[in-house]
């Protein structure tokens, strides 16, 4: 996913997206406490997603308030 990707979506698409990853990581977090968890570097995809829903909504915002 990039952020030109994310760009697209409107913030109600993108505050839904980062619900479901914000789920993901959760269940991978769980995944890797009970050693279940395989792909450990999903867990940091995951992250990284998040961070850039969280980027382009806070520009989104700013662009907004201006």
């Amino acid at each position: 996913m990039t952020a030109n990707e994310l760009r697209d979506k409107t913030p109600d698409q993108l505050r839904d997206q980062l619900t479901a990853l914000k789920k993901e990581a959760f269940n991978l977090r769980f995944q890797q406490a009970t050693g279940q968890l395989e792909g450990t570097a999903r867990m940091r995809s995951v992250r990284r997603d998040a961070a850039r829903v969280l980027t382009v909504l806070n520009q989104k915002a700013a662009e907004a308030a201006k």
